[in-house]
């Protein structure tokens, strides 16, 4: 029973760091005032941008002994952040510059990253001339899913602390820098204020323009790193096609559940990558595996409701969420 529950637990977690990447950088975004739904889209170009630079890389080698581990983690990892960033500056550009609606254009972005993802996964396994319709890139994930020492000779709590690669250490890092940011430091004050009022931030010399393109596009080159985390170390180095499922929209879910806060997203994360897997260790439920993969938006409606009829302000999303700011009806 023990075992099982430790088991249970490590896997929960690691279901639960592609969630929690996309809520810290969605959470970001939102306080911003930038509602940005096309997060799912975002982990896919992340992780296929960075699928691109270990497939180039690994093709380049003779054999795979010849891998060098600081190019096979970096020349991914930088591929990522940049087709992440990209994908940020188009929706910063459409939403802030341009002013265009930001549900349609996140909504737009989320359909895009998909068919990016599909399309050059596609036609890498048509490269490959793979028997399975995936790309497995196994060299390059094996660095990325090297585990921290004593991991395997330390019993339970090596396998429950231990037993993951430094994205996994690196996502939760994240978080509590994110929420230590903005709690206790002017930048955080001003990126939160530009969230509430940007009329009033504006009015106070704060640039809302820059604001809401810095906290948009690093939310999403941390968005996309859930994406490179789901292929490299959870997949195991293999990409499918339309592989993450539902994980994007979970992740703008846990949002919610964390009441925007990106501490409290690490316990949630945990939480919505228990839930999600929950019916694998309920006898029978294999069949209706697709009811209890929605209890995480069910808790998360339920959180929804809670914080709606408490109405306490720290508790709330942005007061100007998902409206373009036009300075001149300042």
């Amino acid at each position: 029973m023990f075992s099982t529950l430790i088991t249970f637990l490590h896997r929960a977690i690691m279901q639960g760091i592609p969630l929690l990447y996309g809520s810290t950088g969605e959470i970001l975004t939102e306080k911003s005032g930038n509602l940005n739904l096309g997060i799912p889209g975002i982990m896919y170009i992340g992780g296929m941008s960075g699928v691109i630079g270990a497939f180039i890389y690994e093709n380049s080698l003779a054999s795979p002994e010849d891998a060098n581990g600081f190019l096979a983690v970096f020349i991914p990892l930088i591929c990522c952040m940049l087709g992440s960033l990209l994908a940020g500056l188009i929706y910063c550009f459409l939403t802030v510059t341009l002013r265009a609606n930001q549900n349609v254009t996140g909504l737009a972005l989320t359909t895009f990253g998909t068919g990016f993802g599909n399309f050059f996964g596609g036609s890498l396994i048509k490269i490959t001339g793979a028997d399975v319709p995936s790309v497995a890139l196994t060299t390059t994930s094996n660095f990325f899913r090297t585990t921290l020492p004593g991991a395997e000779s330390t019993g339970w709590f090596g396998k429950l602390f231990l037993s993951y690669g430094f994205l996994a250490y690196a996502a939760i890092i994240i978080a509590i820098l994110c929420s230590y940011f903005l709690n206790r430091t002017r930048g955080g004050l001003h990126l939160r204020a530009v969230g509430e009022s940007p009329a009033t931030a504006d009015a106070a010399g704060i640039n809302v323009e820059r604001s809401k393109y810095l906290a948009t596009c690093i939310g999403s080159v941390i968005a996309g790193l859930g994406g490179l985390y789901y292929v490299m170390d959870y997949a195991c180095g293999v990409w499918s096609n339309d592989g993450f499922g539902d994980r994007g929209w979970l992740a703008i879910a846990l949002v919610i559940f964390a009441i925007w806060r990106p501490n409290l997203g690490i316990l949630g994360s945990i939480v919505f990558g228990g839930l999600y897997i929950v019916y694998l260790y309920v006898p029978g439920a294999l069949r209706t595996q697709e009811l209890y993969k929605m209890i995480p938006y069910l808790v998360t409606i339920i959180v929804l409701v809670l914080v709606s009829v408490r109405k306490k302000k720290e508790n709330q999303g942005p007061a100007s969420l998902g409206l373009s700011y036009f300075r001149e009806e300042r």
